[in-house]
């Protein structure tokens, strides 16, 4: 038996959309599903580097949050949340990100390198950033792994 090879499949290029790794091309996110009856709130993901920084350019976008903006940031058990707050201590930067101090890094158990599931919520003017054990946990409750039992 003799085979042909299979030719490759290569989509056509469209004016306007950049090709990545191109000079002058622009990187565009790749949008991300919604849950359905959700639609107030955007989601994205985002990794702590060393500083406790974590960018997601969609996210900081859906909320407005500008450069000066102050935050009153939590966390609590793999979970930070940040609203904005004229009193609050942490600055947003000019650039997209915002930084997680590091005492509630320590508290929440979120290391450098971590990825985190990011939540806005423009409407409450919140950011969450979940740590993916939680959303592991989470998953879990609700669809357990065969031949796991559920936990209450």
């Amino acid at each position: 038996m003799t085979s042909r090879p299979v030719p490759p499949v290569i989509p056509v290029a469209r004016p306007g959309l950049g090709r990545p790794g191109k000079p002058g091309a622009a990187a565009r996110p790749v949008p991300l599903a919604s849950p359905p009856g959700r639609s107030d709130v955007v989601y994205g993901f985002g990794r702590i580097d060393a500083s406790g920084r974590v960018a997601d350019r969609a996210t900081i976008a859906a909320l407005g949050w500008r450069g000066g903006d102050r935050l009153t940031v939590t966390a609590d058990a793999g979970v930070m949340i940040a609203h904005r707050d004229p009193g609050g201590m942490v600055t947003v930067p000019s650039r997209p990100y915002i930084v997680i101090p590091a005492a509630l890094r320590r508290r929440c158990g979120l290391r450098a390198g971590d990825h985190v599931l990011l939540a806005a919520s423009p409407g409450q003017d919140t950011l969450a950033a979940y740590s993916f054990a939680v959303v592991d946990q989470a998953l879990r409750a609700h669809a357990p792994v065969p031949g796991e039992r559920r936990r209450p």
